[in-house]
């Protein structure tokens, strides 16, 4: 894993565990980019905002040599850098766990 630092958000993305080969076969063969499956995450409700919540999210680490060729297409599937997701003030929609077990890196 030391060489996938980069950690990504796929919104309302389910993979499931008997799929997770494949995920990471689907960015290889697409998008020419090595990535690592982390996990799911399901969010918790908007602040202020009833009926939310329980959207599942998928973090994956793309591989450090693959960031720049994934940076752009990257943003036509609705994946975001775990870092413009507690940026834009998202943070406060992922459990006390998920925010730990992820700091910000940059």
């Amino acid at each position: 894993m030391s060489k996938f630092n980069q950690l990504c958000v796929w919104e309302a993305t389910i993979v499931g565990d008997d799929l997770i080969k494949d995920f990471t076969k689907f960015f290889k063969e697409e998008m020419g980019v090595r990535v690592k499956f982390s996990e799911e995450v399901k969010t918790l409700p908007t602040p202020n905002v009833p009926d939310t919540g329980g959207r599942n999210d998928v973090f994956f680490y793309v591989h450090d040599d693959d960031i720049m060729k994934f940076a752009v297409p990257r943003l036509q599937m609705g994946i975001r850098w775990w870092e413009d997701v507690l940026g834009n003030g998202n943070g406060e929609l992922y459990p006390e766990t998920c925010l730990a077990k992820y700091p910000k890196t940059w």
